[in-house]
């Protein structure tokens, strides 16, 4: 049997969530790679922030011009419209600025929405693309729910990092440098002493900061595990129920989902503890700052360079105010992007993971025989098909595709340790039906995954019609096949979609045919709406008979000459079984049949019954010679006759 799924862990951007981005720096510039796509939206988005930024900043430069040349001058005076006149035109121009400035915050952040979608669009499709490349061994090592989280929590994080955190940092960025370079401008001797206490806030930003980045990704992993425990249980729901593990299940879940609230609680925490720290430095820094000017006031002659106006002085204090914000802000999207960049981390390590490695070179083609006997490829269906050969002599040969399997010598190994499958050779001639029987964990479906190529024999080899089937290619090679397996899925569509996914171009009459051949047109016809029929939730409104019929008309639809039932019938009670042998006769009649069944009245009528035990054939011939031989296939299916 194939490996169990299971999560990776102990590596960096293994799927149950890294402790921390392996390479941040990497990361980055390919999450920029992508954001680059849209370079011109990007660049207006810059603009806008710098104009929204600066709105603020100039904004608050036109203080020291009211309090020193305005407000001052009033003092003691009679007030009066005409002194009131250049105030007013300052708070004019206040408003046109502030309003640019929120035009230009609205279009940043709308642009910005535009491009985060935008990007997580392609990266979403990258990554399905990619994902349905990868070979059937990625899927049987790595849960669903981990793989499902890359869609949601992950492309989620990204998507809010892209279109917030980002613009809020260079907004902060802008802010910081506009505000310093003003502050030093109204005094630098002041500005020497918010940066000393800026020097101060950075290393209690850097403290909690670290800490809350920790917890971040923390966060980011234990939402991992539980997306992925839900999903394994709802999935598994009637499992848990029929052996009353609901409790079970429910402490299990309370562990990982009390390992999330805590770790999001710390996140949060410190987080949160952040914004007061610097709110109360940034109170020290403007009492001080103040009590600093005023003595500058008093004490500095107006000639100086250091001297100070109450403008300024004002104008000082609000800039001081609007400086601390920003740089907090800054360290807060830092954690924001941190746990951002651990989400891209794992997207892109599934985009990374290598595809399925195809060197095959020989293809299927439609073809024909021409007057001399010849077979030649053509481009009209003609109901026969052949093995393009190309030679590196640039010639091409073509061989009739027959459905003429062979092993010889194989020996398999999914992990490299435990051997699966030892030194197997068989052989199935076209038109002949090879059964496999034996206990669980044998190597019966093993033998159907080496068939279809999703692995590779480690030694030995298996042909194809002659030809070995590493040189054909897989799609080609998967084409001339058609599986049943003991695990129906069914997509949501209509019963008429689901048929015809064995062959998208098909046929009404096609699916109809393949339906009454399976012998579910009967059941199909007495649904609410027939072959129109809704199916949802993995056929939730079908029996699993019902399922299992449908999965065998979309394997007589695609017409192979090459048919695998893996366990086909198992969900099939036994009346239902006996009304579809005659439509699974005619659906293996003149095809290459590999049949699994623990049920060993399906394989009776089989050209070749082969017995696996541990991977080796310890058993073959027809059924009636291994019922004379009296050895474990006699034992199997006269116990099975006894248990019955």
């Amino acid at each position: 049997m194939a490996p169990k799924s299971k999560t990776s862990k102990g590596k960096p951007g293994g799927f149950g969530g890294p402790v921390k981005p392996a390479d941040t720096k990497r990361t980055f510039t390919r999450l920029l790679s992508y954001l680059g796509r849209s370079k011109h939206l990007l660049f207006l988005v810059f603009i806008f922030v710098a104009f929204s930024a600066l709105a603020g900043i100039i904004g608050t430069s036109f203080v020291e011009e009211i309090t020193d040349e305005i407000l001052l001058p009033l003092i003691g005076t009679q007030v009066t419209a005409e002194a009131l006149a250049p105030l007013v035109k300052i708070l004019v121009s206040l408003g046109f600025i502030y309003a640019f400035g929120a035009i230009s915050s609205y279009a940043y952040s709308r642009i910005m929405l535009q491009v985060a979608h935008k990007t997580l669009n392609t990266i979403r499709a990258d990554l399905f693309n990619h994902m349905m490349d990868l070979p059937i061994s990625f899927f049987d090592t790595h849960t669903h729910g981990e793989l499902m989280s890359r869609y949601t929590n992950d492309a989620d994080v990204l998507r809010e990092c892209i279109s917030q955190s980002f613009v809020q940092l260079v907004s902060s960025v802008v802010t910081v440098v506009g505000t310093f370079a003003m502050m030093i401008y109204f005094s630098p001797l002041l500005s020497l002493f918010v940066v000393i206490m800026l020097i101060l806030a950075f290393f209690i930003i850097k403290a909690l900061g670290k800490q809350s980045a920790k917890y971040f990704r923390a966060q980011q992993q234990c939402v991992g595990k539980v997306n992925g425990y839900i999903e394994e249980y709802i999935e598994g729901l009637k499992v848990v129920k029929v052996f009353c593990h609901e409790d079970s299940a429910k402490n299990s879940f309370a562990q990982i989902n009390d390992n999330l609230r805590h770790a999001a609680t710390n996140a949060h925490t410190y987080a949160s503890i952040l914004m007061p720290v610097m709110g109360n430095i940034s109170y020290i820094t403007y009492a001080a700052a103040a009590t600093l000017g005023s003595l500058a006031i008093l004490k500095i002659p107006e000639e100086s360079f250091f001297s100070l106006s109450v403008g300024a002085l004002f104008t000082f204090l609000i800039y001081t105010r609007q400086f601390f914000q920003p740089i907090t802000q800054i360290s807060q999207q830092f954690n924001n992007i941190i746990a951002a960049l651990a989400g891209a981390e794992r997207i892109f390590e599934v985009i990374d993971t290598p595809i399925e490695a195809d060197d095959g070179y020989v293809t299927l083609v439609n073809a024909k025989k021409n007057e001399k006997g010849e077979i030649v490829e053509c481009e009209e269906r003609t109901g026969m098909w052949a093995w393009k050969h190309p030679h590196g002599d640039g010639t091409l040969t073509y061989t009739e595709w027959k459905g003429d399997v062979r092993f010889e010598n194989v020996t398999f190994s999914y992990d490299g340790k435990k051997t699966v499958l030892k030194n197997v050779s068989l052989y199935a001639r076209p038109g002949e039906k090879i059964a496999f029987v034996g206990s669980t964990g044998a190597g019966k479906t093993t033998v159907t995954n080496l068939i279809n190529r999703f692995y590779d024999v480690n030694e030995g080899k298996i042909t194809y019609d002659g030809i070995n089937i590493k040189k054909i290619k897989k799609a080609a090679l998967r084409r001339s096949m058609a599986m049943v397996l003991q695990d129906t899925h069914l997509f949501t569509g209509t019963v008429r979609d689901n048929i015809a996914y064995g062959k998208l171009d098909a046929t009404d009459e096609e699916i109809v045919a393949a339906a009454k051949l399976a012998n579910a047109h009967s059941f199909i016809t007495r649904l609410p709406d027939g072959y129109d029929t809704m199916i949802t939730g993995d056929g939730a409104n079908l029996s699993q008979g019902q399922r299992q019929l449908l999965s065998i008309a979309r394997a007589a639809v695609a017409d192979p000459p090459v048919l695998i039932l893996d366990e086909a019938t198992s969900s099939i009670d036994t009346r239902t079984e006996r009304l579809i042998e005659l439509g699974m006769d005619k659906l293996m009649e003149g095809r290459t049949v590999f049949v699994i069944a623990h049920r060993l009245s399906t394989v009776r009528n089989s050209n070749a019954i082969m017995v696996l035990e541990q991977g080796e054939i310890i058993e073959r011939g027809d059924h009636d010679d291994l019922i004379s031989q009296k050895g474990k296939y006699y034992q199997l299916y006269t116990g099975q006759f006894e248990l019955d």
